[in-house]
């Protein structure tokens, strides 16, 4: 049994057991999450404050740099404590512009996972997820090709476990019918909350869902609803949408990313905050804020 005082205790990524307060390692590239950081040492320190804290889960992709986050990831945690589960992306790479061009042909999947093995110093990846769509969100396209090519790396031995990232629910369920899959990665935060239905659908599967920009897209109106709930707890719009994510369901992982020590801190203490019915009350009229900016009606 494995145990942890994180918030949120522990989920099973098919035989892993992770914490569901991961970190994500994005923002240790340079700006635009390409090139180096600026404070080398300073990113080698995130990685080993994360692992001190207790957190089983760091999200990655060797598209981050490229490059530089895996081998940030190695030269800081190898060898890697037996309880770490690093999880990483594959579908995408990076052009001279720094533009994400999909790269979902088998060829190309093969070479991304052997550049993950390679630069993360594992015979083995824990987790991969595909990466769907684009930088505007899920597109509706075939996915059989693509999981079916990562579904033979897993029989291959080199894949423990297969997820997808800003996927359709079409997407997913065909994926399924491929291989397992054990996570689901998609845009949801408490202003965007179109997988709401996905999400339980998920939990009732075990199948863990981990949401990407956690505090991204919010409206002045949405902004300033969260901002007066957090100022009335004492707390920061973060913690409290931390927190949100983390209480709407068990299956929900975080992967918040910092290149800061203190803030990774700051996050996990904010990820804490016990909300009341009263605070998820009040936290609603965001999803009425995104109602009437859908729909050119204030709802105030």
């Amino acid at each position: 049994m494995v145990s942890t005082s994180l918030p949120g205790g522990t989920w099973t990524l098919g035989d892993l057991t992770v914490t569901r307060f991961g970190y994500g390692a994005m923002q240790l590239a340079g700006p635009w999450v390409m090139g180096p950081p600026a404070d080398h040492q300073g990113a080698l320190d995130v990685l080993r404050a994360a692992v001190e804290l207790g957190i089983t889960h760091i999200d990655t992709a060797d598209a981050y740099g490229p490059h530089v986050t895996n081998r940030l990831i190695r030269e800081a945690l190898s060898p890697y404590p037996q309880n770490l589960h690093v999880v990483t992306k594959v579908g995408a790479e990076r052009d001279a512009q720094g533009g994400w061009p999909p790269a979902r042909d088998p060829a190309g999947l093969r070479r991304a996972v052997h550049a993950n093995l390679r630069n993360l110093g594992l015979d083995v990846l824990d987790l991969v997820n595909l990466r769907l769509g684009d930088a505007e969100g899920p597109r509706p396209e075939p996915v059989a090709e693509a999981f079916g090519t990562l579904a033979d790396l897993r029989r291959e031995g080199l894949i423990r476990h297969l997820g997808v990232s800003n996927a359709t629910t079409d997407q997913i369920a065909e994926a399924r019918t491929i291989a397992p899959v054990v996570c689901v990665q998609n845009m949801y935060n408490l202003a965007h909350r179109d997988d709401d239905d996905l999400i339980d659908e998920l939990a009732a599967d075990g199948i863990a869902y981990v949401p990407f920009f956690p505090l991204g897209g919010f409206s002045p109106l949405q902004s300033s609803a969260l901002s007066a709930v957090a100022a009335r707890l004492g707390a920061t719009p973060m913690a409290v949408a931390l927190a949100w994510l983390l209480q709407r369901s068990p299956n929900i992982l975080l992967i918040p990313g910092t290149s800061s020590v203190a803030h990774l801190r700051e996050n996990v203490a904010g990820a804490g905050l016990t909300l009341t019915p009263g605070d998820l009350d009040e936290l609603s009229v965001i999803r009425w804020a995104e109602s009437a900016a859908e729909s050119g009606v204030d709802h105030r």
